[in-house]
């Protein structure tokens, strides 16, 4: 979402950090120069214009600017502010030992019952024991579409029935969890494709009878400034406690997610980053705002690779005798982890060395896969066997083509070279004399 922002910035405070000393002149051109990518990006105008308005006033001071490392010093008060605008400390919803009940609105199309089941499945993995009730009975199919998320999940679903008053739902709802202990109950509520009157109302009264203690809103980050207008006439009539964006995976400017903290005053808990049932992340304003600035986000990455119970290679073996088994493995441990192009951003500084709207086609993964598969052990372990014959067969067995087996083969030796440099540069230390990055056996 924030690639194209995130270049422009990152090619601003690239331009500054150059300059090693700055004149007041040079660092108000820049200001400039960011006012102007944020309002590309649709961040709220007043949001962009105070943003600035903190930078100038602290990267103006005789300190800074009579620094040596002045450009350096600028880039982390943009940052350190990029961090305060998303909303300073990351916040969760509060989790008592039992009774939280969670209410779930937002207009139709946000994302809100899929955000449901998500927050269960999230919640069920802390050892929470979850109850989604399916309280939208204005959209077709929105019970059901809760109940499979809920068979998905393995939580149970309270329907509320068509009509059914407030005070039935409070009722059936305290007799299941006196049958059924639960500890979180989070509540789908009925949206619509525009705010009225007759959706506020049912709201209301459905809060007033079940009496939450969060009401989350889910936002669309697609829909632009338009999502904090719904935010702010849902936090009048329900009062809000915190937010969800949804659809942070998207091409969208990102404005609206940058904007949302410093317009409503709520704070974001958690990011829609996929459409898995696991694609929700709580929200770190500090990881989001290293990412803009191209300085990655490993902790995330840390924590990607932990939930995904990664697939261990033979701890004997030495990083040289990388054979195409293990190349088969790490690419799994890739998959599970999430789109290979969203995790390679993650890694600090490389989002500077990938072109824009980079993307890796998954479906070339697959084919990968498929090809090694198509392989007998002995060669995956030794792939110097397999010859003009060999390859006829596994092309053959893998719907490829002989060629597209030839440049995997030749990609697995260009990896194999780069970890013996690696090796004897010293893991970290750079890999002077490298050819590069392989490129992918066939695709773009």
């Amino acid at each position: 979402m924030f690639e194209s922002l995130g270049k422009k910035l990152q090619d601003i405070l690239d331009n500054v950090r150059q300059q090693g000393r700055l004149t007041e002149p040079q660092v108000k051109a820049a200001m400039r120069e960011i006012r102007m990518a944020l309002l590309e990006a649709d961040v709220n105008f007043n949001v962009a214009k105070d943003f600035v308005a903190r930078v100038s006033e602290k990267a103006v001071g005789q300190d800074v600017l009579t620094s040596l490392n002045a450009g350096q010093q600028v880039v982390k008060i943009v940052h350190d502010e990029l961090i305060e605008t998303l909303g300073g400390k990351a916040q969760q919803p509060e989790l008592k030992t039992e009774s939280n009940v969670w209410f779930m609105v937002g207009l139709q199309g946000a994302g809100k019952t899929t955000s449901t089941g998500k927050l269960a499945a999230y919640y069920k993995g802390k050892g929470r024991r979850v109850l989604l009730v399916a309280a939208d009975t204005q959209r077709p199919a929105a019970r059901e579409q809760l109940k499979v998320l809920g068979n998905q999940v393995g939580v149970p679903v309270l329907e509320v029935q068509d009509n059914e008053p407030p005070e039935v739902t409070r009722q059936r709802l305290k007799e299941h969890l006196q049958k059924d202990f639960r500890d979180l109950v989070i509540v789908d509520t009925a949206g619509r494709l525009q705010i009225d009157e007759a959706l506020m109302d049912q709201l209301a009264d459905l809060k007033t009878a079940l009496n939450p203690t969060e009401t989350l809103l889910v936002v669309d980050a697609m829909t632009g400034q338009e999502a904090l207008n719904v935010a702010e006439t849902f936090d009048k009539r329900v009062s809000l406690s915190g937010l969800i964006i949804t659809k942070m995976d998207g091409d969208a400017r990102g404005g609206a997610a940058l904007s949302a903290r410093s317009v409503t005053g709520k704070p974001i808990y958690f990011a829609g980053v996929s459409e898995k049932i696991s694609g929700l992340e709580p929200f770190y304003p500090d990881r989001v705002a290293s990412r803009i600035l191209g300085m990655g986000d490993v902790l995330t990455l840390i924590e990607r690779a932990q939930q995904a119970e990664l697939a261990a290679m033979d701890p004997n073996k030495k990083i040289t005798d990388f054979d195409l088994e293990d190349l088969l493995l790490q690419m799994k441990n890739l998959r599970k982890m999430g789109p290979l192009g969203d995790i390679m951003k993650l890694i600090p500084g490389m989002s500077k060395m990938l072109p824009e709207g980079f993307n890796v086609d998954e479906k070339q993964l697959k084919q990968i896969e498929a090809i090694i598969q198509s392989m007998t052990l002995r060669e995956r372990r030794d792939p110097k066997i397999i010859n003009g014959q060999r390859r006829k067969r596994i092309a053959a067995g893998s719907g490829r083509t002989v060629q597209e087996v030839n440049r995997l083969l030749k990609m697995h030796d260009q990896m194999k070279d780069m970890m013996k440099v690696m090796q004897r540069m010293g893991m970290g230390k750079g890999a002077k004399g490298a050819k590069g990055m392989p490129r992918m056996p066939f695709g773009k």
